[in-house]
């Protein structure tokens, strides 16, 4: 649960270092820079439209719902305090995926002895779908699911990035601090070594 954070008045800037006209504007962007005038109404805004993409990356990481639960608190907290230093180079939820992302390593290498398991959204299956049809996507679910836990913690975080969250070459490069070049050539081995994966499954 996102808690209610109070600013120091004299931390609020005046105006924001990304401020942009409205016709410009994302609306992400625009409540990044009503977040570092200091508005919460906009940080629950900016945490609703988030939160759940945001979680979700997070417990691919530390396999821990609580603990997931807590970064993400961690960091929204973060969004708050350095609202104003977001310079726009990248998407707000790009940015935020980064911010996410530091978080999950910094417990991950803090609990190095803990093994690290994989957690992946469930195939929901279709209302309309039958019996068989919707057994057949849970079994295409699951015999995914355990595909990718076989995959390098490099490679899955390719895979979750691309597919699960639909982030582009650049985006991943930006998230994950390395080259496009090396996503791509990730991403390649990934998408072969998943197909062969999900094969002998």
């Amino acid at each position: 649960m996102l808690h209610v954070f109070s600013r120091p008045q004299s931390a609020v800037p005046a105006v924001s270092a990304i401020a942009v006209t409205a016709g410009e504007a994302s609306p992400d962007v625009i409540l990044i820079n009503r977040i570092a005038a200091g508005d919460k109404v906009a940080m629950q805004a900016l945490f609703a439209r988030h939160r759940t993409s945001v979680y979700r990356w997070l417990l691919r990481f530390v396999s821990s719902e609580a603990l997931a639960e807590d970064l993400l608190s961690n960091v929204f907290l973060d969004v708050w305090r350095q609202a104003d230093r977001f310079e726009g180079r990248s998407s707000v939820s790009t940015w935020l995926m980064s911010i996410a992302r530091y978080k999950a390593l910094s417990v991950r290498r803090g609990r190095a002895d803990e093994e690290l398991t994989e957690e992946i959204e469930a195939t929901i299956a279709d209302v309309a779908d039958d019996p068989e049809v919707a057994l057949q996507k849970k079994n295409r679910g699951e015999m995914l699911r355990r595909a990718l836990t076989g995959l390098s913690t490099e490679h899955r975080e390719i895979i979750d990035l691309a597919y699960y969250h639909d982030k582009s070459i650049a985006e991943c490069s930006e998230i994950l601090g390395i080259p496009a070049a090396t996503v791509k050539t990730r991403m390649h081995y990934a998408r072969k070594k998943l197909a062969e994966l999900v094969e002998d499954a």
